[in-house]
Order: C-alpha cells, then sequence, then structure tokens
C-alpha cells in the first residue's frame, strides 16, 4: 500500500491529517486537482490577454496602493516583490511541524482552483513538503487578516530562490538548496504571489497542530485525574450515568463515562469511604473537562472548516467567468476560536493544579507532601508551587487577542484579527498544560503508593507501572526537576489512539 495522501476536493479532517503525520505520508496532487489548477490559471492568462482593465492585486499594487496600475512587462516583478517585501518576520524560528503543516494547508487551499496559481508552483510546495525542505519562518508578524502575510512570505520566499530553509537540521540558504535538488527558482506569474501570501495557513496550521495535542491533552487530563481520584481515596458517585443525564452536556457524559471505564475493578474506589463529598476538583470532573470537551469540539469545526477552504485574494470564478475582491483572508473566525482554545485548555491546568495541591495537603490518610518523613524532607511541595506558577502565566496567555485591531496600510486595512497572536499565545500555553499534567501524575503516583495493599484499577495500575519505568518513587529528597523533564517525557511519548481521542 503507497504511503501517499493525494489532495483533492475530499475534506480534510483530522484523523487525516493524524494520519499524515504520524505516518509520514508523502503528499501528491490528485488528477482533479491538477485540472482545477490548469483551469483556472489559463483562465487567468487569457482574461488578462482580451481584457486591459484593472484587477486588484494582479495588475495593480496592494494594500492601499490598490490604484496604481502594473503594466504586463512588470507583472512578475510585482509578485516577487511582493514575497520579498512582506517577508519581514521576526521573533522566534516556527517549529518544523507547524511550517510542514502550513504546506500543505497551502496546497490543499490552491488546489481547489480559485486561486489562479501555476501548476509548477503547487507541486514545487510539495517537493518541499515530500524532501523535508521547510522554510524557515518567523512566530511574529501577521496581523491575522489580510492572511498571514508576514509568515507566508517567509515559506514562499524559497520558491523565488530566496530566504532560507532546514534541511535536516541545518538551516541552509534557499538557492543553494534549489541547486542541491535541481530545481529552478519559480517564475511568479500575475496573481501568484497575491494567491501564496494571503491566507490563514499560519493560524490553521497552528490551529490543526493544537487542535491535536489538545485532544490528547483532554484524555490524559481524565487519566491522570482518575489516578488522583484514586490517590486522594474520592467517591464514584459523581460519576454515575444519572447525575449528567439530567444535564446532558456531550462532554460531560463523554467524561463521567470515560472516567467509569478508567475505574472499572478497582479495589479503592469500592471501599467504604468515611467522607461523604469529595472536593470540586475531583467531584466536578465531569462538569469542568466536559466544558473543555464541547469547547474543542466547537473549535474543531472551525479550523475543519478552514483548512476545506479558498482563503487568498481575489477569488477566481472561472465559470462565472468572475474575478472577485472580498476578505475570506480575515482570520476573524480564527482568531475567536484559538482564544477560546486558550481559555478553555488553561481550565484543564487550573483544575489539576487543585487536585495536586489537595493530594500534598496531608489529608485522607496521605502523610503531607508525600513523603514518609516530612521535615527532614520536603517532598512534593515545590512541584505544587511549579504548577501554581505555570497556571498563573496561562492565565494571562488566556487573555483574548481578538478583542485588539490595529490600523495598517494606510487605513485600508483598518480591522484585523490578531489570530496570528492567539496562535502563538495558545502553543505556549498548551505545552503549559503538558507539564501541569505531568506533575500532576508525578504526584498522583506516588500518593498511590501510599493506598497499598489496595489497588487501583487494572487499566490505571497498568499506566503507573509503566510511568515507573521512566520515574521512580521518591523515598527521600532529590532533584525533583529531572522526575519532572521525565514526566513530561512520558506524556509527549504516550501513543493515544485516535478514536480514543477525538
Amino acid at each position: 500500500m503507497e504511503n501517499i495522501h493525494y489532495i483533492s476536493s475530499k475534506p480534510l479532517d483530522l484523523n487525516t491529517i493524524f494520519d499524515i503525520v504520524v505516518n509520514n505520508k508523502q503528499l501528491a496532487l490528485s488528477e482533479e486537482s491538477v485540472l482545477k489548477i490548469k483551469a483556472s490559471r489559463a483562465y487567468l492568462d487569457n482574461k488578462l490577454e482580451a481584457e486591459h482593465k484593472p484587477i486588484y492585486g494582479i495588475n495593480t499594487g496592494f494594500g492601499s496602493l490598490y490604484n496604481v496600475e502594473i503594466s504586463k512587462a512588470n507583472l512578475t516583478k510585482l509578485q516577487e516583490n511582493l514575497v520579498m517585501s512582506h517577508a519581514c518576520g521576526t521573533g522566534d524560528r516556527l517549529p518544523k511541524s507547524i511550517v510542514r503543516l502550513m504546506l500543505l494547508l497551502k496546497v490543499q487551499s490552491l488546489s481547489y482552483g480559485h486561486s489562479a496559481v501555476q501548476l509548477e508552483t503547487a507541486q514545487r510546495l510539495l517537493d518541499f513538503y515530500n524532501q523535508d525542505v521547510l522554510p524557515v519562518v518567523y512566530t511574529q508578524g501577521s496581523l491575522g487578516a489580510s492572511g498571514d502575510l508576514a509568515p507566508l512570505a517567509h515559506m514562499a520566499l524559497p520558491l523565488i530562490g530566496k530566504g532560507e530553509v532546514y534541511l535536516g537540521n541545518e538551516i541552509c540558504n534557499a538557492e543553494e538548496v534549489l541547486n542541491k535538488f535541481s530545481w529552478k527558482p519559480i517564475q511568479l506569474q500575475s496573481k501568484e504571489g497575491l494567491a501564496l501570501l494571503n491566507g490563514t495557513q499560519f493560524m490553521s496550521a497552528y490551529g490543526i497542530h493544537l487542535l491535536l495535542k489538545s485532544y490528547k491533552l483532554s484524555y490524559l487530563s481524565d487519566l491522570i485525574g482518575s489516578v488522583s481520584l484514586e490517590a486522594f481515596d474520592g467517591r464514584i458517585e459523581p460519576f454515575n450515568e444519572l447525575v449528567h443525564l439530567v444535564r446532558p452536556h456531550n462532554g460531560q457524559l463523554k467524561t463521567a463515562e470515560r472516567i467509569r471505564e478508567f475505574l472499572e475493578g478497582s479495589e479503592l474506589i469500592s471501599q467504604e469511604k468515611k467522607h461523604v463529598q469529595d472536593p470540586y476538583s475531583f467531584r466536578c470532573i465531569p462538569q469542568v473537562h466536559g466544558a473543555t470537551k464541547d469547547t474543542l469540539d466547537f473549535v474543531r469545526k472551525t479550523f475543519i472548516t478552514e483548512i476545506n477552504s479558498v482563503t487568498d485574494n481575489p477569488n477566481i470564478f472561472s465559470k462565472e467567468d468572475e474575478i472577485i475582491s472580498g476578505g475570506n483572508f480575515h482570520g476573524q473566525p480564527l482568531a475567536l476560536a484559538l482564544d477560546y482554545l486558550k481559555i478553555s485548555m488553561a481550565e484543564l491546568g487550573n483544575i489539576s493544579e487543585r487536585r495536586t495541591f489537595q493530594l500534598v495537603s496531608g489529608l485522607r490518610g496521605l502523610p503531607a507532601f508525600l513523603v514518609e518523613n516530612p521535615g527532614l524532607n520536603s517532598g512534593f511541595m515545590i512541584p505544587q508551587y511549579t504548577a501554581a506558577s505555570i497556571v498563573s502565566a496561562n492565565k494571562q496567555l488566556a487573555s483574548p487577542a481578538s478583542i485588539d485591531s490595529i490600523v495598517s496600510s494606510n487605513g485600508q486595512e483598518d480591522h484585523v484579527s490578531m489570530g496570528a497572536n492567539a496562535a502563538t499565545q495558545a502553543y505556549t500555553l498548551v505545552n503549559n498544560i503538558e507539564r501541569i499534567l505531568a506533575i500532576e501524575l508525578f504526584n498522583a503516583s506516588q500518593a498511590l503508593e501510599f493506598r497499598k495493599p489496595l489497588k487501583s484499577s487494572e487499566f490505571l495500575q497498568s499506566l503507573v507501572n509503566i510511568f515507573r519505568d521512566e520515574v521512580n518513587l521518591v523515598h527521600n529528597d532529590r532533584e525533583l526537576y529531572k522526575d519532572i523533564e521525565a514526566s513530561i517525557f512520558f506524556l509527549k511519548n504516550l501513543n493515544i489512539e485516535p478514536n480514543e481521542m477525538f
């Protein structure tokens, strides 16, 4: 079976992208996409040959320079100038995994035949992806409104032999890499620079990457929360299906069901309890984790719609004989979704840290700070501080970026989404959630040891046993930062099947 994904009109979804990423699939254009791209290009060439009226971005300047007409002789230079002048990114370099998604999503958008790029332009982007020649793109520079102009300009620079690329783990001059592969620089035709730069693929790539990770972390929140519940000698009643059927939010129902499955067969959860209630951070796991699940489903719908759309400008409608300048590059739907993602994922961190706090507080027969000789040993006192500091940072990151707007392009682009800032904030925040959950698992697995000889469920016990291969029990004080790093590594490398996550 060939390990190739064919780009076509069949919509991309999270399962498909997960499969492409995990199985390192190569990308190719379907025959359908090839025909659409060729037809769109031919239509624009014929249109420019037959007519001489100005068409925005094709034979005019850009932004507030839209009234400046450009002669036919300078159309290629116009597009090249656009790419070079807009490559004004700065800050950190994008992770290569997100650049790869940008390439995939840009070609997907171009493949619908409403962008009038040359076939060789789309194919070269796929060559970059397949040969792991990844443009160096920067995190800062996009307002998320005229598309992700600066980041996409950096993505496009290597097409014309400029800018830098990753080749393996090295950063190389793009022109040298083109020569290495015997690739000639693309001679951009009318509109191509605009088709490459207008679009939401920076925000979209971040969004898809973060959704894949957030669904995994949502599952892990339920899993690790279940270990904490066992370690805290929690009650099963709040997870009874009857409670959730009378308030049937989908995420709430799913969370309660999942935790009941995790706890099946546990001696700890079924033993008689001395307390009649648990704190909210345990009792309300279905309600809090469930609300995040429902938010993820909303964000997922938004991004799946976006990555299967045409987001450059102007749009070419060859069958209708129309070239229309609109605003599909505006990132407002993504900005709002990314801000919502930030808030919902921050809450998973908030409640996780509260469970960690309860576990180290010397309650319910657990020793203070989860060590055998507290006082001489500080034990797990400070990992909770670390989690608390990260939670506080996330509260700042979760402040919405989308409520801001700064006028640009001399007033022509007078409302922007700031969705790119939301994307980079979300990236930091979601990675922080992984760290907070790793600290909770570190604490919960330690606390569970004090519940012996009673056992948790076979499923949860197997998780803790595998975790013990990476992180040993703490008997006396040691350098716990190493254990936290090992815990994070464990979660990063824990494989969860898509049908469990999505």
